[in-house]
């Protein structure tokens, strides 16, 4: 069911020329006497390559009928990633690539939601937050606030944060993994 240019959101897939792509900035323009556009930022989904695109307002577009699965991550071997469907115990692998910044939030257990085109995954959605463990950090400094300048912290998956200053080795901290940012001391 085609909708109008104009219905065009941030987030949104679409088929556009065979392929699915996700919106991932969109700007709808009127340049003074010259008819509705929308700029459009899109990503493939199956090459992984961002472009732009100018929809005229009166173009129609194809939104992609996606199929969604519960995925629990199993193991990595190498740079492959190893799931199972969590609804019809059936395994399948990604790559790093297809995972692309997920990859390193990954962890045994891990629940995710995996997006299908076609019968064959082309995204993933993480949880909201994670809690890991800081293994390498600077000493806490005693008159350390929420507020005072944040400090680099190594968490035990391999990525580096920021953490504010009164966090130290071997606390746990809750992290948004899509953005990469700390957001609390975990209980």
């Amino acid at each position: 069911m085609a909708i109008p240019a104009t219905q065009i959101r941030r987030g949104m897939v679409l088929v556009f020329e065979g392929d699915p792509c996700r919106v991932v900035e969109f700007r709808h323009h009127t340049p003074g006497n010259l008819r509705a556009m929308v700029q459009a930022k899109l990503k493939n989904l199956r090459t992984g390559s961002g472009f732009e695109h100018r929809f005229r307002a009166a173009d129609s577009i194809e939104p992609a009928s996606m199929e969604t699965h519960e995925l629990e991550f199993m193991y990595q071997g190498g740079d492959r990633y190893h799931f199972m469907n969590t609804e019809n115990y059936d395994q399948l692998e990604m790559d790093d690539e297809a995972l692309g910044d997920a990859a390193p939030w990954m962890q045994p257990g891990m629940k995710i939601v995996a997006e299908y085109y076609d019968g064959r995954p082309v995204g993933i959605k993480l949880p909201n937050s994670l809690v890991l463990e800081v293994v390498e950090t600077s000493p806490v400094m005693k008159t350390a606030t929420k507020t005072s300048s944040p400090k680099p912290a190594k968490l035990e998956n391999g990525v580096t944060i920021n953490v504010p200053e009164f966090v130290g080795t071997g606390d746990k901290v809750k992290v948004n993994p899509t953005t990469g940012e700390y957001q609390e001391r975990a209980k």
